[in-house]
């Protein structure tokens, strides 16, 4: 049986209490071509995104009895490939305390609220192209009888085919737009990587002002790779431009690999 991803339409859970916010944005991703669901309450939430075959949950921040943090909490400590079902979560506007908090938990994105429909399906899309560009991937290795060659830079190794990151024999549990951020920083390790682009790459969407999403991103990646095998950073902050990932061997004194 094809899992929705396999199948190409993306299968999208709904979670929030506003009943009506959800009967016409359930209709709008419909029409847009994705199977879209929607349920009312934390409890009936974490039971559809744990059991069910989907793409992405959107995620309600507030939420009548389970609320939306916790939610996330027990979608990420389930076992197999569920707990890293990509998540974005709905926030009050302006209500950065929640954005952080959700994406320290593991969000992938946070959308505030109100905001349309056309944004809503723009990330959506975003999302299942990243997760629709793995599978073709993982097809054609399979196809053409080649294995696909993991990308290594020093003791991390990474896998778009099987969507799996390994810090020397030790898996990493990385989020959608973690995976995405580990690739984009490995592959261009040694470079700096412009803000603007990692949020392109690895949120599928342009940066917005004061969005802090890509800091908190960064904050978990570092605290999941740990140091390097020299005891330093791995990931260096380049003031006022982006990031960089210090490739094996790379001096603190070379050109961007100063914080």
């Amino acid at each position: 049986m094809q899992t929705a991803t396999e199948a190409g339409t993306p299968r999208v859970l709904i979670i929030d209490d506003d009943v009506q916010l959800c009967e016409l944005v359930t209709e709008y991703l419909r029409r847009e071509g994705m199977d879209a669901h929607a349920v009312h309450s934390g409890e009936a939430g974490t039971q559809q995104a744990l059991t069910g075959d989907y793409s992405v949950v959107v995620l309600d921040v507030m939420l009548p009895g389970i609320g939306g943090f916790e939610v996330l909490r027990r979608i990420r400590a389930a076992r197999g490939a569920v707990a890293h079902l990509p998540v974005l979560m709905l926030t009050a506007r302006g209500d950065e305390v929640d954005r952080v908090l959700g994406l320290e938990l593991g969000a992938d994105d946070y959308l505030p609220k109100p905001f349309s429909s056309r944004e809503l399906v723009a990330r959506l899309r975003a999302i299942s192209r990243r997760l629709q560009t793995a599978l073709e991937v993982s097809q054609a290795s399979h196809q053409s009888g080649t294995p696909f060659q993991p990308l290594r830079v020093g003791d991390l190794e990474i896998n778009g085919a099987t969507r799996e990151a390994y810090r020397g024999k030790t898996r990493l549990d990385l989020t959608t737009a973690e995976f995405e951020l580990l690739d984009l920083l490995l592959r261009t390790a040694g470079e700096i990587v412009t803000r603007e682009m990692i949020s392109k790459t690895a949120l599928g969407r342009p940066l917005l002002p004061y969005d802090r999403s890509i800091d908190v991103h960064i904050s978990n990646l570092r605290r999941k790779l740990g140091p390097n095998e020299r005891g330093g950073e791995r990931i260096k902050a380049v003031r006022g431009v982006g990031y960089l990932y210090a490739r094996p061997g790379q001096s603190e004194t070379e050109p961007g690999a100063n914080e």
